[in-house]
């Protein structure tokens, strides 16, 4: 049985099989304390064995990271911080681990983690992460399927740029040491697509296209960008969602975008709560709250011409100049949503000479 539905058990359980892997063990003579998890959760289950398990005199031996396997009795747990443990009648090394194991219970920076790439899903902080991932996944979904958007899979190689700044991975299967040329330069028509093709930066211009014949639609899948901006704000793969809709005006789109945000912060406190506790205490203090507030956030709208009359008139003393024909910055940003409207805002109605040929003009 998976942890996470174990250690929320209303009453005890007899012959329970768990398995997973050793966090930490604790052995005397008498008694051997093994703090088991499976990844399912953030938490982790007490064994506790005695000398009535057969091989009880090999436990000792078991080495933090081995996988192993338990049969026993869950029952209420003396310990402080935990209601459940397990009382052990059998217990099987699946895979014992080398004395060598590198996850000890301590602390990890995230540069020592990347040297272990290998093991670092079995980090507090990497199980988390990709529990998340995994909910939200699940949640961005819900959300569009609930309202019958048509979720639609777009070509990861494609020939075509859709930001159109040049930001693509390259795609060949020539010889990049003595590529094919005509007139001194590559010829692409001998690559595998007889093309110059890359890896997608946007499924925007399918996602146009199709919903003009389903109305409704949603792309989510991986996204690459040759951005060589080290940044929090930049990063060369991620996965992107992407709704097209027909049949509306600005303000369902910003409906939709308010909509989608709160669901999918709602459902992340909802059925997360361990794992974003536990980036709350370690990773962003004060992240509970934040999500909190955002969860039931007033979403303000102002138009770029009043974003940048408030930037004008703050008294700031920005990086990046403030002026009307200009793009904004994140610093522009963060300010007007904390400091003018305290909240999620919508900025609407920027000069066409800063946004895509694509944009739809106002009327």
């Amino acid at each position: 049985m998976k942890l996470k539905k174990l250690l929320t058990a209303d009453a005890p359980l007899q012959d329970v099989e768990v398995r997973g892997w050793v966090r930490t063990l604790r052995a005397s003579k008498e008694v051997c304390f093994i703090e088991l998890n499976d990844g399912s959760c953030f938490a982790s289950l007490q064994l506790v064995a005695d000398r009535t398990v057969e091989n009880f005199a090999e436990l000792s031996h078991i080495g933090t990271g081995a996988c192993i396997k338990a049969v026993g009795n869950l029952i209420d747990s003396p310990a402080k911080g935990q209601r459940w443990e397990l009382h052990v009648k059998e217990l099987t090394v699946v895979g014992n681990a080398d004395p060598s194991y590198p996850l000890q219970k301590k602390r990890h920076s995230f540069e020592y983690l990347r040297t272990i790439a290998h093991l670092r899903p079995r980090s507090n902080t990497f199980g988390a992460v990709f529990r998340l991932r995994n909910a939200l996944s699940y949640a961005v979904h819900q959300f569009f399927q609930q309202r019958d958007f048509l979720y639609v899979h777009t070509p990861i190689i494609t020939a075509s740029d859709c930001e159109g700044a040049g930001e693509l991975f390259r795609v060949t299967t020539l010889d990049p040491a003595n590529p094919p040329k005509t007139a001194g330069h590559i010829d692409w028509q001998k690559d595998f697509f007889g093309a110059r093709t890359g890896l997608t930066v946007s499924g925007q211009l399918q996602g146009e296209l199709f919903a003009t014949a389903f109305s409704d639609i949603y792309t989510f899948g991986p996204t690459f960008r040759a951005e060589n901006s080290n940044t929090s704000r930049h990063a060369s793969e991620f996965w992107m969602i992407e709704p097209e809709i027909a049949f509306a005006n600005l303000a369902d789109d910003c409906q939709l975008a308010e909509d989608f945000l709160r669901f999918l912060v709602k459902y992340a406190l909802e059925h997360c709560a361990e794992d974003l506790q536990f980036f709350n205490d370690r990773i962003e203090k004060g992240l509970l709250d934040k999500l909190t507030a955002l969860a039931d956030a007033t979403f303000s709208t102002m138009t770029y011409s009043e974003a940048i009359e408030q930037l004008k008139n703050s008294g700031q003393n920005f990086e990046f100049p403030v002026e009307w024909g200009l793009d904004l910055q994140s610093e522009h940003e963060r300010y007007l949503c904390e400091q003018v409207v305290n909240g999620p805002l919508f900025v609407t109605d920027y000069p066409k000479e800063i946004k895509a040929f694509y944009m739809r003009a106002n009327e």
